[in-house]
């Protein structure tokens, strides 16, 4: 197995002030939506949870040609979604998992390694699994007002669908503060070369060399915040969004040694507003036991994670405000903050 560069090694450990800038006053207030987004929320972290979250979206996907958009997991890395856990919902829809090859050295960056890792976290069992930059690569638009990427570079097979699951493990990112949706669409659906572009903010398309090219923090989250705008816009009304609170490390599934999970499990929530999903996420770790929460709130607050839901707001294709709707006949979870 391939190990990542010293070059990124050194990225990921260095503290975020060494590329940080604050972000920058946003030009102009978001438009008001007309309600808030309706988030669905479960604590059953279960095939049948995931079934009962998607099918309280009313938008029903079966028929179509389903994409379901995964992190498919390091090797070494055992707190990706399982396919115990996303198996039914996948093949209840026939449809193939999707996921795109890395821009660091691991076991996933070359496509004959990353199909190794593939069958060794057990997905192709599951669903055919389609790399879709193994062949070929596309540019999506991204929105106006965009600052740093004007076109978003993507696995040139995700055009071949019509229809998204975007599903999501909400944890921890070295890099991005916290995963979740916004990742999985930026980051996750971008090629290899796309994946440099956003983490050097615009300046290359090529690996290695981006992770000599950093940017100010903020500007490679106003960066993935941009490049997931691309990708919804692309998909329009034809995805729905899905994210799973457990394991909830600091890190992501893409280290394969990732630090234990402190946090309780949460649960599962769904959206058709990706913005809405991340936003609920973020503050139910902020609502959780400070004790518990402390070192995944400290992350996500060193590398400006939430800043992500600012920018992408700005943008016009979501919104942070939501209405949180419990799925499990009680009321749901307080989204209160617990101060430390």
């Amino acid at each position: 197995m391939r190990t990542p560069s010293l070059l990124l090694l050194a990225a990921l450990l260095l503290p975020s002030a060494a590329f940080a800038r604050e972000p920058a006053a946003e030009a102009e207030a978001a438009p008001a939506a007309k309600e808030p987004a309706a988030v669905y929320f479960t604590h059953d972290i279960s095939s049948g949870g995931l079934a009962k979250a998607y099918r309280a979206l009313g938008r029903p996907l079966e028929g179509r040609k389903v994409a379901v958009k995964i992190s498919t997991g390091e090797a070494g890395n055992n707190h990706y979604l399982q396919p115990a856990l996303i198996g039914p919902l996948v093949q209840s829809l026939g449809a193939d998992i999707v996921e795109c090859n890395t821009a660091y050295g691991g076991s996933r960056q070359e496509t004959a390694d990353h199909r190794r890792t593939i069958a060794e976290h057990g997905f192709d069992a599951i669903a055919a699994v389609v790399i879709l930059d193994e062949f070929a690569e596309t540019e999506l638009p991204c929105p106006a007002g965009s600052v740093h990427l004007q076109r978003d570079r993507i696995g040139a097979a995700f055009t071949n669908y019509d229809g998204f699951v975007v599903l999501n493990h909400f944890k921890g990112h070295q890099m991005g503060g916290f995963g979740g949706a916004l990742k999985n669409l930026s980051i996750g659906v971008a090629s290899t070369a796309g994946k440099a572009r956003i983490h050097s903010a615009g300046k290359t398309d090529k690996t290695p060399d981006c992770w000599g090219m950093l940017p100010p923090q903020a500007d490679f989250i106003e960066s993935m915040a941009e490049a997931a705008g691309a990708v919804v816009a692309f998909m329009g009304d034809r995805a729905v969004y899905i994210s799973v609170m457990n394991n909830l490390s600091i890190d992501c599934d893409c280290n394969g040694h990732p630090a234990k999970p402190e946090m309780a499990d949460v649960g599962i929530l769904a959206s058709l507003d990706p913005v809405a999903l991340d936003a609920a996420c973020v503050d139910l770790v902020y609502a959780s036991d400070p004790a518990r929460s402390a070192s995944l709130r400290a992350r996500m607050e060193q590398q400006l994670g939430p800043h992500i839901l600012d920018h992408a707001e700005r943008l016009g294709y979501g919104s942070k405000t939501y209405r949180l709707l419990s799925l499990d006949g009680t009321n749901p979870p307080s989204t209160a903050r617990v101060d430390r």
